[in-house]
C-alpha cells in the first residue's frame, strides 16, 4: 500500500506485475513526458545485449572520449582518455546514473555497431546518437515509435531539441523487457559497486552508490531511477 501511496502523487505511472504483465494499478500510462535517465535502462539493456551477441566479452576495455563530456556535467569518470571496462560502465550508469559513462557506452559500443539503422535522407550523414531516436532497436520491439522518443544514450534534456519523451506503459514494457535478463537484474540489485579504470597507467578505484533509494524495500530490487529538471522523478 505505501508503494501505491508513492505512486498516487505521480503525474502518470503504472503497475504491472513483472512475469505476467498484468497491471495492477495504473494513472495517465499513455501520456508523453520526460523520462529523464529512465533512458539509460535501454541504452545499457542494449549494450549488454551486443556484448552477449560479440562472445560475451564485457571485458573489453573502452577508452572514455572527450565528446562524452560536452554538454554534462562532471561525474564518475572525470577525465578524457580514461580507459574502462564496458562491465564496468554499465555498472556506473545503471547503478549511480552515470552520463559520462551511459554516453560512451551508448556511442561507442551500441550506437556505432546497431546493423539496422535506417539511412537518412540524400546527402544526410547518421552519427551513433542518430540510433537512439529509434527506440525499438534496443528495446526488442516492445515499445511504441510514436509515443517515444529518444534522443541520446543518457536522457539528458537540458537544452536539447528535439526533447525526448516517453509514456509510463513504454517504460513498463522496456523495463520488462530489460529485467528478463539476470546480468541486469544482478546489475540494477546492488546497493554499491565498486568499479576501477586505468588513468595514465594507474589503476584507480571508485565506490558507486545507487541512487535508487527505494531499493531493497517492500520487495524493490531495481530498476533505476530518472530525475532531470522537466522529468522531476520517474
Amino acid at each position: 500500500m505505501a508503494l501505491l501511496r508513492s505512486a498516487a502523487a505521480a503525474e502518470a505511472y503504472l503497475i504491472a506485475d513483472a512475469q505476467t504483465g498484468y497491471i495492477l494499478e495504473e494513472q495517465e500510462p499513455r501520456k508523453k513526458l520526460q523520462v529523464g535517465s529512465l533512458m539509460k535502462n535501454c541504452d545499457c539493456k542494449c549494450g549488454a545485449r551486443l556484448a552477449e551477441r560479440r562472445s560475451g566479452d564485457l571485458n573489453q576495455a573502452v577508452t572514455i572520449p572527450q565528446e562524452a563530456f560536452a554538454g554534462l556535467w562532471k561525474t564518475t569518470l572525470a577525465s578524457a582518455g580514461d580507459s574502462i571496462t564496458l562491465r564496468d560502465l554499465l555498472y556506473a550508469a545503471l547503478v549511480q546514473s552515470d552520463n559520462i559513462a551511459a554516453y560512451t557506452l551508448g556511442v561507442y559500443h551500441v550506437g556505432s555497431k546497431l546493423e539496422s539503422l535506417t539511412p537518412g535522407e540524400a546527402g544526410s550523414k547518421y552519427t551513433p546518437v542518430d540510433s537512439f531516436r529509434r527506440p525499438d532497436e534496443c528495446a526488442g520491439q516492445t515499445i511504441e515509435d510514436d509515443r517515444t522518443r529518444f534522443v541520446n544514450p543518457h536522457g539528458v534534456d537540458y537544452k536539447v531539441k528535439p526533447l525526448p519523451y516517453s509514456t509510463a506503459e513504454d517504460m513498463a514494457r522496456l523495463t520488462r523487457y530489460a529485467m528478463n535478463k539476470a546480468s541486469f537484474r544482478f546489475y540494477v540489485s546492488q546497493k554499491e559497486r565498486q568499479i576501477s579504470f586505468d588513468r595514465g597507467g594507474r589503476r584507480l578505484n571508485y565506490v558507486l552508490r545507487n541512487t535508487n533509494e527505494l531499493l531493497g524495500k517492500m520487495g524493490i530490487d531495481g530498476v533505476k531511477t530518472g530525475r532531470t529538471a522537466r522529468s522531476v522523478i520517474v
